[in-house]
C-alpha cells in the first residue's frame, strides 16, 4: 500500500493528522508489522558476521517506521479517545503487543546482537553505538529472549495481556470520570466557587440542554468546587465520586460496576510477577530498576524512608496547622477529606492574604505562553515562532525551535481539557532526531499535552500558578527531546534515559515559575492588563512551601506503595489475581508508616493510580523524588551564578552561559551515556540532597 493510499504510511515529514482516519490503521499496522518480520527473517538467515550498516541501522530504521505510525495511533487513542479510534487501537494492540513480544524473544536475533558486541567492529566503535548495542543485549534479556522455549509462549502471552489490561485500565478510568456530574440548581449553591469556574459550570449544562449548572471530575470542574465551594455537602458529594472513580462503589446507568479497575488491578500485579519469576527474579521491582540509575529495591526504599523521616515532622505541623485553622475559623471539626482542599485555601488567603484565584487572573494563556518562550529563549538563544502543520483538533496549536536559523525541532501544543481525552499532563515523541542514510539530519518532533480550563465567552483561558508549573514541567520534558545533538536514533532525545533521570529537566524548569523576572514578564491581568504587582508576587513567595511537608509525604506515600506492591511477600505471589483488599491493605500500612492524612475506608486510590496500570511507572513512581534530588541541585547551579557575581545579566537567575552548559551536558546528550554521568559533567559533581530540602523549605532555622 502507497502512502498516498494510507497518510499512515507516509513518513517523509509530520504526521498527516488531517487526512489519517481509523479505518487507515489495521492495514498499515498491518504492512508494517510484515515489514519489519520480513527484515528479521532476512538478517537472522543471512549467515554473514553482522555489522552496524548491514544489521543493527535496518533494524533501527525499519523499526522506528513502525514505531513512529504505531505511536500516532496511541496519540490518537489518547487525545481523541471516541468510539472509532478506541476501536481502532484496540484491534490492534494484540498484534502489535505479540509482535513486540515475539521480537523481544528472538533468540537468532538476540545472538546476533551478541555476536556483533563480540566483534572487533564494536570495540572499534563510539561509546554512544556501543551503549546502543548494550542496551539492545539488556532488553532482549528482560523480554525473555533466553527464557526456555517450552517458557517463551507463556512469556508472551503476558506481554499481550499486559497491554491489554493497562489500555482497559485507562478506558475505565476516562469511562468512569465523564459518566458523573453534579448539577446544581439554585445558585445560592455556587457560592465560593469563582465567577469563571461557574460560567463553564453554566456553559456545560446548556451543551446538555439543560437549566442550572454542572460540574464534572475533570480537573479544571473539579477542584474549584474542592477549593472554593461553601457548600461542604457539595464539596463531600464530588470528593466520594472522585475518590471512588472506576471502583466497585462506581455505577453506570444500569446500575453495574462496569468500569470497575480492581479486578485490573490485581491481574496486572500478578501477570507481572509471573513475567519476573520467569526471567529469574524474585520480583517485578527487581525487573524495572534494571534500566534505571537506582541499583536495587532496598536502596530506593532507604531513599524514601530517609526522606519521609525529614518531611514528617514539617507535615504533622502543617496539619496541625490546617486542623487548628480549620476548627477555630471555620467549625470544621472534625476536619474531613473533603475539607482539606477548601480549608487549605481560606488558611492560605488569610496568612498570606491572597488566593489562587487572584493570581489566576495574571495568567492569561497568551501571556503565559510568551514567557515560557522567552524563558527558552533566553536560556539557550533559540527561536520559537508558530508553524502550520495538520493538526487533530483546531484547538491544537503547533511551533517550531530554530538557532541561527537551523531548525532544532517542532512541537505540537494541546493545552486545553476534552472529554475524550486522557486526564492528566503529558510529553510524547512524534519523531525522534536521526541522521539519514544521505547524511540529512531528520529533526525530532513532539507532542505537549495537558489538561487546563479553555477560553470561555471569548476571553482567553486563564491558568493558575500551578498549571503554570505543569506547562514548564511538560515543556522541560519536550526541550529534552527537542534539543538533542546525538543523531543515533535510539539514544536522542529522551530515548535510552534511564527512567529515574527521565525527570530531571521538566522539574528543573518549574524553579523559573519562581522567578520574579520571568513572572514579571509573563502576566498582565485578564482585566485591566496590568503585571503581576510585587506585593502579591512577594506573597506567593512567602507561601511557596505552604503545606510542602504534606505534599512530600503524600508524593512519598504513593511512591513508596508502589515499589512496595512490586517488591516483597505481595509481588513475589504468582499464580491467583492478587485480591483488591489486599491492595488496600498494603497502601494502609504505608499510610501508617508516612502519611499525615488518611482518607476514608471507601477511598479508592489504586483503581486510578494510572501512572503504575497504564502508564511506565511501575515500581518506577519514585523516580519523581529521586529525579527531583538531581532537578534542585541542577537549579542551585543558577543560584550559585547569582551569588557570585552582583551584576548578573538581568538580575535574574535565567543565565545564559549557565544555561548553554545544561543544555550541552544534560540535554543535548539524551540517553548516548548515563545520566549520573550527564549530571557529573554539568555540575562537577554528585547530586546532594541539600537543595531539595532548602527549596521545599524543610530545614529548621
Amino acid at each position: 500500500m502507497t502512502a498516498d493510499a494510507n497518510p499512515l504510511l507516509d513518513f517523509s515529514g509530520l504526521p498527516r493528522f488531517a487526512d489519517i482516519r481509523p479505518e487507515h490503521v489495521a492495514p498499515a499496522i498491518r504492512e508494517l508489522l510484515a515489514e519489519y518480520g520480513g527484515l528479521i527473517a532476512r538478517l537472522t538467515a543471512d549467515p554473514a558476521p553482522p555489522d552496524w550498516n548491514g544489521f543493527v541501522a535496518p533494524m533501527i530504521t525499519t523499526g522506528e517506521r513502525l514505531g513512529r505510525a504505531w505511536g500516532i495511533v496511541g496519540h490518537l487513542h489518547a487525545v481523541l479517545d471516541v468510539p472509532p479510534w478506541r476501536e481502532a487501537y484496540n484491534a490492534l494492540l494484540p498484534e502489535v503487543s505479540s509482535f513486540y513480544a515475539e521480537l523481544g524473544q528472538n533468540l537468532a536475533l538476540f545472538h546476533k546482537y551478541k555476536a556483533f558486541a563480540a566483534s572487533p567492529e564494536y570495540a572499534a566503535a563510539s561509546p554512544v553505538r556501543r551503549r546502543i548495542i548494550d542496551h539492545e543485549i539488556r532488553d532482549f534479556r528482560l523480554s525473555g529472549a533466553e527464557l526456555p522455549e517450552a517458557v517463551k509462549p507463556r512469556f508472551k502471552a503476558i506481554q499481550e495481556e499486559l497491554s491489554q489490561q493497562a489500555a482497559k485500565f485507562s478506558e475505565n478510568l476516562l469511562d468512569a470520570t465523564n459518566a458523573h456530574a453534579e448539577w446544581v440548581a439554585d445558585e445560592a449553591g455556587l457560592a465560593g466557587i469563582p465567577a469563571d469556574a461557574r460560567a463553564a459550570a453554566r456553559d456545560a449544562a446548556q451543551k446538555d440542554d439543560r437549566p442550572g449548572w454542572k460540574f464534572t471530575l475533570h480537573i479544571p470542574s473539579y477542584l474549584p468546587v474542592m477549593q472554593y465551594a461553601d457548600d461542604r455537602a457539595l464539596r463531600m458529594r464530588m470528593y466520594r465520586a472522585y475518590a471512588t472513580r472506576a471502583s466497585e462503589f462506581c455505577l453506570d446507568g444500569d446500575g453495574k460496576a462496569a468500569w470497575d479497575n480492581g479486578p485490573l488491578v490485581g491481574r496486572i500485579l500478578a501477570l507481572r510477577a509471573e513475567e519476573a519469576k520467569l526471567l529469574g527474579y524474585r520480583d517485578y521491582a527487581e525487573v524495572s530498576l534494571v534500566p534505571k540509575m537506582a541499583d536495587s529495591p532496598a536502596q530506593v526504599l532507604t531513599f524514601l524512608r530517609e526522606l519521609a523521616a525529614k518531611a514528617k515532622p514539617f507535615a504533622e505541623r502543617d496539619l496541625a496547622e490546617l486542623s487548628a485553622f480549620a476548627r477555630e475559623e471555620l467549625g470544621l471539626d472534625p476536619l474531613e477529606p473533603w475539607d482539606i482542599a477548601y480549608a487549605s485555601e481560606k488558611l492560605r488567603e488569610q496568612r498570606y492574604a491572597y488566593s489562587d484565584q487572584e493570581v489566576k487572573q495574571y495568567f492569561p494563556e497568551p501571556r503565559v505562553l510568551d514567557g515560557l518562550f522567552d524563558v527558552i529563549r533566553t536560556l539557550y538563544g533559540v527561536t520559537i515562532t508558530a508553524d502550520e502543520a495538520p493538526r487533530w483538533d483546531e484547538d491544537t496549536r503547533f511551533f517550531r525551535l530554530e538557532k541561527n536559523g537551523e531548525l532544532l525541532g517542532q512541537f505540537y501544543l494541546d493545552l486545553h481539557a476534552r472529554d475524550s481525552k486522557r486526564g492528566g499532563a503529558w510529553m510524547d515523541s512524534a519523531r525522534s532526531r536521526s541522521r539519514n542514510a544521505d547524511g540529512g539530519i531528520t529533526t525530532p518532533v513532539a507532542y505537549l499535552v495537558c489538561n487546563f480550563p479553555g477560553p470561555l465567552a471569548g476571553r482567553p483561558a486563564t491558568f493558575t500558578h500551578d498549571d503554570v508549573l505543569t506547562l514548564f514541567h511538560e515543556t522541560g520534558h519536550g526541550l529534552h527531546h527537542l534539543l538533542t545533538r546525538v543523531d543515533e536514533l535510539a539514544v536522542s532525545g529522551i530515548n535510552g534515559v534511564e527512567w529515574d533521570a527521565v525527570e530531571l529537566p521538566s522539574q528543573f524548569m518549574e524553579n523559573f515559575c519562581w522567578e520574579w523576572d520571568v513572572l514579571s514578564m509573563m502576566t498582565a491581568h485578564i482585566d485591566t492588563g496590568a503585571p503581576l504587582p510585587r506585593a502579591l508576587y512577594d506573597k506567593m513567595i512567602a507561601a511557596r512551601n505552604f503545606q510542602s511537608g504534606m505534599q512530600t509525604v503524600r508524593q512519598i506515600e504513593f511512591s513508596l506503595f508502589d515499589l512496595l506492591l512490586h517488591h516483597g511477600a505481595l509481588a513475589g505471589e504468582t499464580g491467583e489475581n492478587v485480591p483488591v483488599d489486599r491492595v488496600l491493605a498494603l497502601l494502609d500500612e504505608v499510610r501508617r508508616e508516612v502519611a499525615v492524612l488518611f482518607p476514608p475506608p471507601w477511598h479508592r486510590f489504586p483503581h486510578s493510580f494510572s501512572h503504575i496500570f497504564a502508564g511506565g511507572y511501575a515500581a518506577g513512581y519514585y523516580s519523581y523524588k529521586w529525579a527531583e534530588v538531581l532537578s534542585a541541585d541542577a537549579f542551585a547551579a543558577f543560584e550559585e551564578v547569582v551569588d557570585g557575581q552582583e551584576n548578573n545579566r538581568r538580575g535574574s537567575l535565567v543565565d545564559r552561559v549557565t544555561g548553554e552548559r545544561f543544555w550541552r551536558e544534560i540535554l543535548a546528550v539524551g540517553g548516548s551515556r548515563p545520566a549520573l554521568a550527564s549530571f557529573v559533567a554539568f555540575r562537577g559533581r554528585e547530586p546532594r540532597v541539600d537543595a531539595l530540602l532548602r527549596h521545599n523549605g524543610m530545614v529548621n532555622t
